[in-house]
């Protein structure tokens, strides 16, 4: 006697149903997944793709060298604030930090050119491990606490420059660090991809990288796993720091010029970059390269508009604005779908 059931047609469709609406949500859940992982990298790519179709200038080499030379200085600072933000913090005083760098190499390079180099980020370092300890120590908000860095290390750079900009003449073997190139490659590019590269080796391959992704996911989960969390902190708004200030003496190298009034805005850029580029505000998410494909976008964004040509400095701050906007808020959407999967 046969003892297996056949299947009614019926249920043979809601089987087939079950297992499409199944296969369906696999394909959406995949692209949800690619889109938040790679979002950026897209956009990028259109990006490109659009402007070569439209300008036939873009593609040229003098072009694309003018753009990876002008997001080089903002790439340095992208890479340290890349670490703070993963780390739940936030660093705005990274714009003033990179004109005082500019302006105090202005004056070492007068007395010893290297110094010029190496005084700069030390003196910025300083400061990022003061906002450091103010946030952990005192348990401040980083908000408030790089704001009021911002305020007050713009104005040392004024007061230190009687509101002038610090010249630079005759010193090549200094100006080379921001002019000259090395098989080709623009000098500031080279340092630029540099500090990516160790940046995404700190973050992927060491201790130090696992606690900070720890931290940013939960800090009291992290201090329970034994991580110690205020030198984990203090480390990165030192590098930020730093790599604000050596920026400021390569920008200086580039212009001949310390200048007090460089870098207005720059925070901003900074982090509108590393957040198009996949890292969470929250913390506990992002990736070097993805902040890489931050500063890139808004690059190739701006040289785009200034392919136009038809737009004020004004609206194409609003374009730029409205467009960032956009990304961010598509990534927002992104990873919270990731969440609720």
């Amino acid at each position: 006697m046969n003892n297996s059931r056949s299947i009614s047609p019926r249920g043979k469709k809601a089987t087939f149903d079950i297992a499409a609406e199944r296969m369906r949500l696999a394909r959406r859940e995949r692209l949800f997944s690619f889109l938040q992982r790679q979002g950026a990298l897209v956009v990028l790519i259109a990006l490109v793709v659009l402007s070569a179709v439209s300008f036939s200038t873009f593609l040229t080499t003098r072009n694309i060298e003018n753009i990876l030379v002008q997001i080089s200085f903002l790439g340095l600072i992208v890479v340290g604030v890349t670490f703070v933000i993963i780390s739940h913090g936030i660093d705005l005083s990274v714009g003033s930090q990179l004109a005082l760098g500019g302006v105090i190499a202005g004056f070492c390079v007068q007395w010893f050119w290297p110094l010029g180099l190496i005084v700069p980020p030390l003196v910025t370092g300083a400061i990022g491990l003061l906002n450091g300890l103010i946030i952990t120590k005192w348990k401040l908000e980083p908000f408030i606490v790089t704001l009021a860095s911002l305020l007050s290390v713009r104005g040392l750079a004024f007061a230190i420059t009687n509101e002038k900009t610090v010249g630079i003449s005759d010193v090549p073997a200094f100006t080379w660090f921001g002019r000259g190139d090395l098989f080709g490659v623009r000098i500031p590019i080279l340092i630029c991809l540099l500090a990516f590269l160790i940046g995404g080796i700190v973050l992927t391959r060491t201790t130090y990288g696992k606690a900070i992704f720890a931290i940013g996911g939960d800090e009291d989960a992290a201090r329970l796993m034994g991580i110690d969390v205020d030198r984990t902190k203090l480390i990165a708004y030192t590098v930020s720091g730093m790599l604000a200030g050596f920026a400021g003496a390569l920008l200086a190298a580039r212009l001949s010029a310390g200048q007090p009034v460089a870098g207005p805005g720059w925070e901003l850029d900074a982090i509108a970059s590393v957040v198009v580029g996949g890292t969470l505000l929250s913390g506990g998410a992002g990736s070097m390269s993805g902040s890489l494909i931050g500063v890139l976008l808004l690059g190739m964004l701006r040289n785009l508009i200034n392919q136009v040509g038809t737009l004020s400095s004004y609206w194409q701050q609003v374009v730029s604005g409205l467009f960032l906007l956009i990304v961010v808020t598509a990534q927002t959407y992104l990873t919270a779908q990731e969440r609720r999967r």
